[in-house]
This record gives C-alpha cells, sequence and structure tokens, in this order.
C-alpha cells in the first residue's frame, strides 16, 4: 500500500524533458501489459493507444499539440484514442468466458444483445462519452504505470484534433482523448506542486 501512495503522490505533470532520452518498444510493452488491466464498461476495452516516437511524425504531432516543447523533448507521445465501436467486440470478448464454461449459451446471447443495444439505443452522444470515459480511465493508469517504471508524463488536451487526426491518418470511429508525454523529466527549473483543494472543498457525504 505504501508503494501505491508514492507513486500517486510523486507523481506530477512534467513541463520539459530530457531531449536525449530514449524508450525501447519493449519498455513501453512493459507498460501496456499492465495499462490493459485497467477498468472499462462492459469490459469493452475501449481505448486504443498510438506511441509516436519517429521524429517525422512527432514533429506532426508538435505542430497539431500547438507546437508545445515538452511534444519535442518527450522520449515518446502518446496519443490516446477512444473507440466509437467498441461495444462491438462485445461477442468477441466474451467468447472465452463461454469456451470456458464460467457463462452459458443463454448469458452469452443475452450479454450481446443487451451491450449491443444499451449503445445503440444511447446514440452517437452516448457512444462518444463512453470512448472518452472509458480511454481516460485507461490512460490515468497508464501514467501511474509509468510513474511506477521510472518515467514521467503530462496528459495533454491542448491539440487541435482533426488537425492530429489528418496527421496520423485516423479512422473516424477513434475519438482523440488526450495526448500524454512519456520520458525522463528534466527537473532543472521544476516549478513547485500547484494547489490542491482540501478534501471538504470537493467531498461531501449523502448531501451536497
Amino acid at each position: 500500500m505504501a508503494e501505491v501512495t508514492a507513486v500517486v503522490k510523486d507523481r506530477r505533470s512534467a513541463m520539459k524533458f530530457q531531449p536525449e532520452v530514449r524508450i525501447s518498444n519493449e519498455e513501453l510493452d512493459e507498460l501496456f501489459n499492465l495499462v490493459k488491466f485497467a477498468p472499462s464498461a462492459f469490459n469493452l476495452q475501449h481505448t486504443r493507444y498510438l506511441v509516436v516516437t519517429d521524429p517525422e511524425l512527432k514533429e506532426k504531432v508538435y505542430e497539431a499539440a500547438n507546437q508545445q516543447y515538452k511534444v519535442k523533448t518527450a522520449s515518446a507521445v502518446i496519443v490516446v484514442l477512444g473507440d466509437l465501436d467498441a461495444y462491438k467486440q462485445v461477442g468477441e470478448i466474451n467468447q472465452g468466458l463461454l469456451q470456458l464454461g464460467v457463462i452459458n449459451k443463454q448469458e452469452y446471447d443475452m450479454t450481446v444483445e443487451s451491450v449491443l443495444g444499451f449503445y445503440e439505443e444511447g446514440g452517437d452522444t452516448f457512444k462518444r462519452e463512453e470512448a472518452i470515459r472509458n480511454s481516460s480511465l485507461s490512460a490515468m493508469l497508464f501514467m501511474l504505470v509509468a510513474k511506477d517504471k521510472g518515467w514521467d508524463t503530462c496528459p495533454m488536451i491542448g491539440f487541435n484534433p482533426e488537425s492530429l487526426k489528418e496527421a496520423l491518418q485516423l479512422p473516424d470511429r477513434l475519438v482523440p482523448t488526450m495526448l500524454i508525454t512519456l520520458g525522463k523529466e528534466d527537473t532543472s527549473r521544476q516549478r513547485p506542486r500547484g494547489y490542491r483543494k482540501p478534501v471538504a472543498e470537493f467531498v461531501s457525504y449523502n448531501t451536497l
């Protein structure tokens, strides 16, 4: 428990990274092998990640992100995407439970039917909200896992979604939720942590 507490307290948004630091695909896979345990509605796993390390491609992301310096210096830019069509995978995702006998055919069919109906009846706005909501849960876990492995991150919403989609040739079904810059923080001019409200200012019990 103490280790989790330390990671939560130590994680902070890095404004500047050490540009010479590289991260391998193997190291990134180690992070994502833990991130895959993030919760998601109906276990639909709405999140897709696009890791940008190629210098030319990163330059395009830099332009789409309003030329923010941390994109330039990051070891990798993680594009967090929410899948509007994630619910369509409900049958495939639950196939293993059916084959293992954890659920029977009737339960499997009911699950598939109910999830498909739930999302289709919810409409486009609901699907978009779900894509962003669930990919945000996964993104937070990614940042905590990265910190636990010695990497620093910064979540970013300051980018042009359309420019980003064009630069990365993203399909329409994938919604850019946020960018996460990742690397080793340059702490030479690190600012103090921003003000955090006391618990009583943002938590109420039973009534507001």
